[in-house]
């Protein structure tokens, strides 16, 4: 058997493979309410029934003002959960299973005058932010905890926490935006702490599978070091965090050199050397070469993205490459074993 079409357990999920959903936002809340519609329905049942193991929804927002854009889903308020439900259930249909990834924006949002940060340090071309007091702070992780309990309710199997991409809870981790001088601050232990009790409050609501989502590398001087990123996947495992979903860059504008796998190295190094399970994230696009990276112990899924925009139905096309046959779904029977 493949290894991409094998089973995985992590945090006590079972998935049917490995193969990964990638979150990406879709800004198609039209209505500006953070409420699924029919088109996120179409979205995300579509790539459950081309056989996904694990669907991860786009970053959705805890607080109306962490949204990245005003048409993000969003789920800080009760309103909301009905149409996660019925999205997870539709997703359930087809036997994937459902996740989705909780955010804030930061001082990145574009759904609010100006947005929040551990410093007021602006990103280029955005407002400065207003620096987080200590009740801030209490209230962003009583915010994540809330979205937890409402990601239970929806019936959702796995949590991820978006700590990458510059981002609220990345911008606390990166010496690059935090700049304080209280124990938010400073050191890379200082640097974790509000992670660290996002981790714990989310743990309490969903005691289940949790994800990380990571910048590995932030491709600027004075940014988080190597030692740095395993310290906090370190601390992540000792916190009950299951999985780092291994991504880079986002905290500040940099030169980034594209490549296929080009942050895969990052997976299996935080792998290898904390023993934490990883997902391998970034222009990854055929079946071979996801084989290829789990055979070598890179990582423990793959995280599809981009690809899975243009073909829904990426994992039978990755089945055909890699010679596997794969359980069609009924309705399309008929079809899913011819090559042409």
């Amino acid at each position: 058997m493949s290894l991409l079409f094998s089973p995985a357990i992590v945090g006590g999920v079972e998935l049917k493979n490995r193969i990964v959903m990638s979150p990406m936002c879709m800004y198609s809340v039209t209505a500006e309410d953070g409420v699924v519609t029919p088109w996120h329905i179409t979205h995300y049942a579509s790539r459950a029934v081309g056989q996904a193991g694990l669907i991860i929804l786009e970053a959705t927002a805890v607080l109306p003002e962490g949204r990245i854009s005003p048409r993000d889903l969003g789920i800080w308020d009760d309103s909301q959960v009905p149409g996660l439900t019925e999205l997870v259930a539709a997703i359930h249909s087809s036997g994937a299973k459902a996740g989705i990834q909780l955010g804030h924006a930061g001082r990145k949002t574009m759904a609010a005058d100006k947005g929040v940060a551990p410093s007021p340090l602006p990103f280029p071309d955005m407002p400065v932010p207003e620096e987080l007091t200590a009740e801030g702070i209490a209230g962003v992780i009583d915010a994540f905890a809330a979205a937890a309990r409402r990601a239970v309710l929806a019936g959702f199997d796995v949590v991820e926490l978006h700590a990458a991409h510059g981002y609220l809870l990345s911008e606390f981790l990166s010496p690059l935006a935090n700049h304080r001088q209280d124990h938010y601050g400073g050191s890379r232990e200082n640097r974790f702490a509000l992670l660290r009790q996002v981790i714990e409050a989310v743990k309490q609501e969903k005691p289940g599978a949790l994800f990380v989502r990571i910048s590995a590398e932030e491709y600027a001087p004075g940014g988080n070091t190597r030692e740095d990123i395993l310290y906090f996947a370190r601390e992540m495992k000792a916190s009950g965090v299951d999985l780092i979903d291994t991504s880079t860059g986002g905290v500040v504008l940099a030169d980034i050199r594209y490549y296929p796998g080009y942050q895969v190295p990052y997976a299996a190094d935080i792998r290898k050397e904390t023993g934490i399970a990883t997902g391998a994230v970034g222009l990854i696009t055929t079946g071979t070469q996801a084989e290829e990276i789990l055979a070598a112990g890179q990582s423990d899924l793959i995280f599809i993205g981009r690809s899975f925009l243009r073909d829904p139905y990426w994992p039978r096309t990755a089945a055909v490459e890699l010679g596997h046959n794969i359980q069609a779904p009924a309705q399309y029977e008929r079809g899913w074993h011819t090559r042409a």
